[in-house]
């Protein structure tokens, strides 16, 4: 019987987070803005403290891949933190946002005075990577419809967390960021979605969608596994970055 697991990943608690703002260095975005490009020198780790951090990386002519949208209480660029590092990923906030950052000189200091929230940071990093591996598995052995699922789910598993923080009761999932995501056609992503939306698992809403139930979009998953159509269409000749709408 075929299966996908979804879990949500760990996040850095808010009381964690301000106890560890006390070594890094605390920096708004603009939404669009640049925080760093591919290739360029690293030093350290950071830590996002509210809104969405984009790791962005180009596979061909016009054509780019995103392997992870990093959200509050998540970290990236950790590739810092090794030696004579240089980040593997275009970073860009999507929409307006705050970050920490530690240079490796104070991740050590956190490390040697608060070694409980240095624990946690670690934590951290390792439950986002074994996240980033299953996603890549996914790509290997999920159709389009059912890796568009489990990017929904994630999705709104961490805007529902950033919600939540800020009292805001309905959590709407932007559709910019699909295509990249998943790794697909406009046109792919358009049709499960509008397979979805008539079988009630999703509203759009304005730029966005919204998921009515969870739980039965999860279910999706099995059910195009064991024997439903599920949708499996790419056209490697076309760039995955689109905007979905």
């Amino acid at each position: 019987m075929f299966g996908v697991q979804l879990k949500e990943i760990t996040r850095l608690s808010p009381e964690q987070r301000e106890a560890i703002a006390a070594y890094g260095a605390r920096t708004a975005w603009p939404a669009g803005f640049t925080v760093y490009e591919r290739g360029a020198p690293a030093d350290g780790i950071f830590i996002v403290l509210r809104g969405q951090i984009v790791l962005r990386n180009q596979v061909g002519a016009g054509r780019s891949f995103v392997p992870w949208v990093a959200m509050a209480g998540e970290t990236f660029g950790s590739e810092g933190l090794e030696h004579n590092a240089r980040f593997a990923s275009h970073a860009r906030a999507e929409e307006e946002s705050d970050t920490l950052h530690l240079r490796t000189a104070r991740f050590s200091a956190l490390l040697r005075e608060q070694p409980t929230h240095a624990l946690a940071l670690i934590r951290q990093m390792v439950a986002e990577r074994t996240a980033l591996l299953e996603k890549f598995g996914q790509h290997a052995t999920l159709t389009v419809e059912q890796r568009l699922i489990a990017a929904l789910i994630r999705m709104a598993q961490s805007h529902a967390y950033g919600a939540a923080e800020r009292g805001v009761a309905r959590t709407t999932v932007p559709r910019r960021l699909l295509g990249e995501l998943v790794g697909a056609t406009r046109e792919s992503i358009s049709l499960v979605l509008g397979r979805l939306t008539a079988d009630g698992l999703i509203e759009r809403d304005g730029n966005g969608l919204v998921i009515t139930d969870v739980r039965r979009l999860a279910a999706r998953l099995s059910d195009t596994g064991n024997g439903a159509a599920g949708i499996a269409v790419f056209d490697e000749r076309q760039p995955p970055g689109f905007a979905v709408g």
